[in-house]
């Protein structure tokens, strides 16, 4: 294919805001590449899926070493995503083929992207809730079992659909649980637990035949150095300037899979960029704290499960 060089420069970027926060990577890669270049919806969450499989595991190895991973979530997310992705794969190729199934997998896929925008936004309103704790001893994480079960099967059926949620849904999810849980900790327990849901999925798709060989090894040229960038930096560097570009770039995404009429989409993305400039330039002068770097966090001691 004659743009495999763009895809692997677009993987690379994507890459970069998965390892800086822990969100955007099918909600940002199929999307472009349905849209920038035109790949079929069912072989672009395909590929995808593939080349997240590769690339999520070395950015979680970064977390992992830096002690950030909470391993009993990780271990409850997965019961519940690992079975409930290779399902959604499943269900959707009960669904047929053809250009009916291509145009149901573009309007989830948008639902999808849209769902995203709002928790990423939900996100960042709890952060301003919660402010800037100060860094004390960290305490013992109670797990809520079944809620994080249902969690990892909800999200684990829209990631085999749309490739969408392995990450956003998750990070926004775990942080109602989990309130208490550090920006570090939930990027680095969100790549962990993504890998064995991504690898379900990836399965089902690669058992029907959906997923384009070339594709998905542009995707993974580019993402394996992003996201292993993108980690590194995520541990010195604020993410609040990426997570509102996100927001804006999912937005029009978004609109655009869910056939939202051209000159709509552009008026959102006008409105998108004023409102992402408004934002930023409100929280750098009412707390400049939030852009500080986030010190190191030390090895959890002990986990406890609660009843």
């Amino acid at each position: 294919m004659h743009f495999e060089i763009y895809v692997a420069v677009a993987g690379f970027i994507v890459g970069m805001a998965v390892g800086a926060t822990g969100m955007g990577g099918g909600a940002l890669m199929t999307p472009i590449l349905v849209l920038l270049f035109k790949v079929q919806p069912l072989a672009a969450v395909s590929s995808d899926l593939v080349a997240s499989l590769i690339m999520k595991p070395f950015g979680a190895a970064i977390h992992i070493g830096s002690h950030t991973v909470r391993w009993p979530l990780v271990r409850w997310l997965a019961l519940g995503s690992v079975p409930a992705a290779f399902l959604g794969v499943i269900f959707l190729r009960s669904l047929g083929n053809g250009h009916a199934v291509q145009n149901v997998v573009s309007i989830a896929l948008g639902c999808a992207v849209l769902l995203a925008v709002v928790a990423v936004a939900v996100k960042a309103l709890i952060d301003r809730r919660r402010g800037v704790a100060p860094i004390t001893r960290p305490e013992p994480l109670r797990v809520r079992p079944l809620p994080t079960l249902a969690l990892g099967a909800l999200t684990g059926f829209i990631v085999g659909i749309t490739s969408v949620g392995s990450g956003t849904l998750v990070v926004i999810a775990l942080l109602f649980l989990y309130p208490r849980l550090r920006g570090s900790q939930l990027v680095g327990t969100d790549l962990t637990q993504a890998i064995p849901m991504v690898a379900a999925a990836a399965l089902a798709h690669i058992l029907y035949g959906d997923f384009q060989l070339s594709l998905t090894l542009s995707i993974i040229a580019g993402s394996i150095p992003g996201v292993v960038l993108g980690s590194v930096l995520s541990s010195r560097a604020p993410t609040g300037v990426v997570r509102v570009v996100l927001c804006v770039v999912l937005l029009v995404s978004g609109l655009k899979l869910v056939n939202v009429p051209t000159a709509d989409v552009g008026i959102a993305l006008a409105a998108g960029m004023v409102g992402a400039g408004a934002v930023l330039a409100y929280v750098a002068r009412i707390r400049p704290q939030s852009w500080r770097r986030e010190l190191p966090e030390p090895p959890a001691e002990s986990e406890a499960v609660a009843a």
